[in-house]
């Protein structure tokens, strides 16, 4: 997850994402991580402005807002397709692809992985990639052996440094923003740390949902250690 670095970023690419949720009132982020029992699995990151696309249509009408030029269809489109190229040629990553639904105005991109330690070094590898000054703040792990998964999270002072440096009216987006995690695997959890978390009634996933100005802020701690039963 790069909350925290997406504020670090050149501007351009940082408002390319985000503009289109200016005045549009809310706005989700979803990771999804599904772990197969030999610490390979999938990914898939959504972006979902659906909650608004009718301001959002109409944000896509104008050259730009408030001084923050509006990105065309063609532009996300072209940014888009040079992540998925990137993420094609990273280490470990495979079966990489891309939705952009201009009606409903979600995003996602999906991929596998051989091991989930791979994620980490794509976070690094595309943010680099979009000239993103970034470090590493969030990271995976999964070992098959003990059936101990773990995402590691440090919130990153800079985000709410560039937060406060935002217009008021780009400072509201967040206000209603959300992110949402959900970890799946084959085995039934037995450990979870992190109480934010919500284990499924099946056992086999487990759900946190935040607001996104508690990550900025560094208020809302989104590690945990997730131990699967033997």
């Amino acid at each position: 997850m790069v909350i925290g670095n997406m504020f670090r970023g050149n501007a351009r690419y940082f408002l390319l994402i985000l503009v289109l949720c200016v005045f549009s009132s809310c706005f989700q982020i979803i990771e999804e991580i599904n772990m197969a029992a030999d610490g390979s699995g999938t990914v898939n990151l959504t972006l979902n402005l659906s909650a608004s696309k009718t301001k959002v249509a109409s944000l896509m009408l104008l050259d730009s807002v408030n001084g923050y030029k509006v990105p065309s269809k063609q532009q996300i489109q072209k940014e888009m397709e040079e992540a998925v190229a990137y993420l094609r040629k990273s280490h470990g990553i495979s079966n990489v692809k891309k939705t952009m639904d201009f009606e409903n105005y979600i995003a996602t991109v999906s991929f596998a992985f051989k091991n989930v330690s791979n994620i980490n070094h794509v976070n690094q590898n595309v943010l680099k990639k979009l000239k993103i000054r970034a470090i590493n703040n969030s990271s995976y792990s999964f070992s098959p052996e003990t059936g101990i998964f773990q995402r590691k999270y440090l919130p990153a002072k800079e985000a709410l440094v560039e937060y406060n440096k935002l217009k008021p009216e780009v400072k509201n987006v967040f206000k209603e923003a959300s992110y949402t995690s959900i970890y799946r695997f084959e085995r039934p959890v037995a450990v979870n740390t992190n109480p934010l978390s919500k284990i499924s009634k099946t056992k086999k996933a487990v759900m946190l949902n935040a607001g996104i100005m508690g990550l900025i802020n560094g208020k809302t701690n989104i590690s945990n250690q997730i131990t699967l039963a033997k």
